[in-house]
């Protein structure tokens, strides 16, 4: 190996040749030598970069989850009253679940086990997400366009409710021809929750 080629070496080239070696092998079978090959350097060339296999790994998958959530983030600073970039915040983190397994369901696995070995990896992005939520929640509470008190909360909860939809644990419902269906009437039941008016004391 010519590690010479180290010199312009990136953590992004990496992940991207590791991205490829995953497609073409798997996770299982992907080994740091596999990615340095496809690079044409020294596998101490990558390891100068990752220090173990599981971090290389945990950087794969911490970069295929901000593929997901960045682009929310459009969606939480956009212009719309609360309620409806709410809805559309599902909307685009729902269509950008199913467009992955719908084009590469292959690839689409490899990531999800990637994901499951990389568990620090994959709570800082639920964190994310339920943040993304609980500021576009703040600002319907703030508007008065939802009733409930603790956005943070309400965040999360909303989250685990929409489970079904987004989570790849359930991709293999995401097919159904009823699925969309079934989100808007789960959708309907948590816009009532957020705009509830408080039912008056009778005295």
């Amino acid at each position: 190996m010519d590690d010479a080629a180290d010199g312009v070496l990136t953590r992004e080239k990496i992940l991207e040749a590791a991205e490829d070696v995953l497609r073409r092998f798997g996770p299982s079978k992907t080994t740091v030598v596999d990615v340095a090959r496809a690079l044409g350097v020294s596998h101490g060339s990558v390891y100068r970069h990752f220090p173990s296999k599981a971090a290389l790994r945990d950087a794969v998958a911490e970069s295929w989850l901000h593929r997901i959530s960045d682009p929310l983030e459009e969606v939480v600073r956009g212009k719309q009253a609360a309620p409806e970039r709410l809805k559309a915040w599902f909307d685009a983190l729902i269509a950008a679940k199913r467009r992955r397994v719908l084009k590469d369901p292959e690839l689409f696995a490899t990531y999800v086990s990637l994901a499951i070995d990389a568990r620090e990896v994959v709570k800082a992005h639920i964190d994310a997400l339920v943040d993304q939520l609980a500021r576009i929640i703040a600002d319907g509470i703030k508007s008065g366009a939802f009733t409930v008190k603790d956005a943070r909360v309400a965040a999360r909860s909303v989250f685990d409710a929409t489970a079904r939809f987004h989570n790849p644990a359930h991709a293999g419902e995401w097919t159904d021809p009823a699925i969309d269906q079934a989100f808007e009437g789960v959708w309907s039941l948590i816009k009532a929750a957020l705009t509830a008016r408080p039912v008056a004391k009778r005295g």
